[in-house]
């Protein structure tokens, strides 16, 4: 097999695939060439099963079932067996001979076989095989033209019971289901093939119908299903196409798909069947969406079809009324109509409904996009205290770091940010005395002046309202040049516990703050200080190779 080059497996791979194929040589093993194709068995996490092919009209590709080449991806295994052949080509170029030779010997027997012979092999198979026997069984239903054998085989090959444990299609057996689930999607397009493609109208929509009544009993992790839901859809869409059915009958089961049970995994979409359904079948499908939305205004997939109709013949009003039906109490769908009446070119209409979403959301917290909506098309506006008014109220409702950073850009915008930084204060010094706690340990309060570099303010807060470690950090960090006894004092705290850990993470801190603390005894006149205690933590930690390798790097 040749054809392919290193540089072919760095396109297909890309750049951090291929260098991670490269560390992968070693793993590569049965190592077995065939008439176009290379298999090996690759040991990662586990032991996985990878094939490169050489095709005519498609080039290299390859398949491997590790969870990454799962998704479709050319993954790092298949450029580890890519590199191991092109490494050795040479020698692999007899076994390609050979390989070929056995084909054609095969071929050979074969073809002197009398009709007997071989109908004793492939019955042979037939009882071995229960995958060829399904396969044969198929070809033979529809070369008669019996679509209830169809039908029955179709249904056999979707049945997650010879796959199924405890009821359950496991991840490990969910590629092998999936494979046996496509041989249904060849089975319709085989009946379009031979002139039938009103019974492969029938068989898809069957099928799409089973395949979804299984699907929760199976572990879909891969998206194998799903590709076959996809596959039903475009070969249904396919058979449409070539049957020219009843546009009125063809809608009513369209709508009836999408709005049922059975559109999880085929994501039919009306739209596609326009020249299909034709206008009589169109006004059909708008009419029953309608009507299905006027009976479940908050139905998902009923809003989703009335907004893909909408947004397909244009009518913004139109989708507006969708969303409007349906506001989220946090505002976000007051954000989605501004959004899209921006799009529409109708920004006065967008800012209203904006506004209209700060407001009834009065009684909880809106959603952050809206309010950054709002703030920022005040701002363009130069409507600057307004967005202050907006920034105020959304700090007041949830005092975050973030939040008072927020407040403070639009303060600064309309030059007040002194006045509104003092009323902020107030409501996060209560906050710390209550000893209310965000989610990340210390009080807001403290993150806050921190952040407005007000070192002596952060230092008495850390104090008196009880810093968090990470505050402790950044306090001391600030405070250093100005009061370094009182850093060296915080350093050599966070330091103490650090000693007693393991990890390059641990050693990465440690590092950090001996560096830190060595400025502080630099500017006390104490290096010598620094020397005995560093000499006493490298005697007590020599064990730490990784972080002694750290220290000698850092100078310390």
């Amino acid at each position: 097999m040749g054809g392919f080059t290193e540089a072919d497996l760095r396109v297909l791979a890309g750049p951090r695939s291929f260098e991670r194929g490269e560390d992968y040589l070693d793993a590569v093993t049965a190592l077995e060439v065939g008439d176009g194709w290379i298999t090996a068995t690759v040991q990662g996490t586990d032991a996985y099963e990878v094939e490169l092919s050489l095709d005519e009209p498609d080039g290299l590709t390859g398949e491997c079932d590790c969870p990454y080449g799962m998704e479709g991806n050319f993954c790092k295994h298949l450029v580890a067996l890519g590199l191991t052949a092109l490494a050795r080509s040479e020698s692999l170029q007899g076994e390609y001979a050979r390989a070929r030779s056995r084909v054609q010997d095969l071929d050979a027997w074969l073809a002197a076989l009398s009709r007997d012979e071989l109908l004793a092999l492939v019955r042979e198979q037939i009882a071995e095989d229960r995958q060829v026997r399904l396969r044969l069984e198929l070809r033979a239903a529809s070369a008669r033209g019996d679509l209830a054998g169809v039908r029955t085989r179709i249904r056999e090959l979707l049945d997650i019971g010879p796959f199924a444990r405890y009821g359950y299609v496991e991840y490990a057996d969910a590629h092998a289901y999936g494979e046996q689930a496509s041989q249904a999607v060849s089975a319709v397009a085989a009946l379009i093939a031979s002139g039938r493609p009103a019974d492969a109208i029938s068989l898809s929509q069957d099928a799409m119908r089973m395949l979804s009544e299984v699907q929760d009993s199976i572990d879909d992790s891969d998206g194998g299903l799903s590709e076959v839901g996809a596959a039903l859809a475009a070969v249904h869409l396919d058979a449409c196409r070539a049957a020219c059915p009843d546009p009125e009958e063809t809608a009513r089961w369209l709508v009836g798909h999408v709005l049922g049970d059975f559109d999880d995994l085929t994501d039919i979409d009306p739209l596609d069947y326009e020249d299909i359904l034709g206008e009589e079948g169109m006004t059909t499908v708008r009419e029953l969406a309608l009507e299905a939305w006027r009976g479940n205004r908050t139905g998902w997939a009923e809003k989703y079809l009335m907004e893909r109709l909408a947004k397909a013949s244009g009518d913004v009003d139109a989708v507006i009324a969708v969303h409007a039906a349906d506001l989220a109490r946090d505002g976000s769908t007051h954000l989605v109509i501004a959004r899209e009446l921006d799009a529409a070119g109708r920004p006065g209409d967008a800012l209203r409904w904006a506004e209209r979403g700060i407001a009834e959301v009065s009684d909880t917290t809106p959603v952050i996009g809206l309010v950054d909506y709002l703030c920022d098309r005040y701002t363009r506006s130069d409507r600057f205290l307004d967005a202050v008014a907006v920034r105020r109220a959304h700090f007041t409702a949830h005092r975050s770091l973030a939040a008072y950073q927020q407040l403070r850009t639009a303060a600064h915008a309309a030059d007040c940010w002194q006045a509104e930084r003092e009323q902020a204060l107030v409501l996060l010094r209560a906050d710390a005395a209550q000893r209310e706690r965000d989610r990340h340990g210390g009080p807001v309060l403290i993150d806050a002046l921190l952040d407005d570099k007000d070192v002596d303010a952060a230092w008495q807060a850390a104090t008196t309202t009880g810093a968090d470690d990470r505050q402790w950090l950044g306090v001391a960090d600030q405070v250093r040049a100005i009061r370094p006894a009182d850093a060296l004092r915080v350093y050599q705290r966070l330091a103490e516990p650090l000693e007693k850990q393991i990890g390059n993470a641990v050693y990465e801190r440690l590092t950090s703050l001996l560096l830190s603390m060595r400025d502080c005894h630099r500017r006390l006149g104490a290096p010598d200080d620094f020397a005995a205690y560093l000499a006493a933590l490298r005697a007590g930690q020599k064990r730490k190779r990784n972080l002694m390798r750290l220290l000698d790097e850092h100078g310390l």
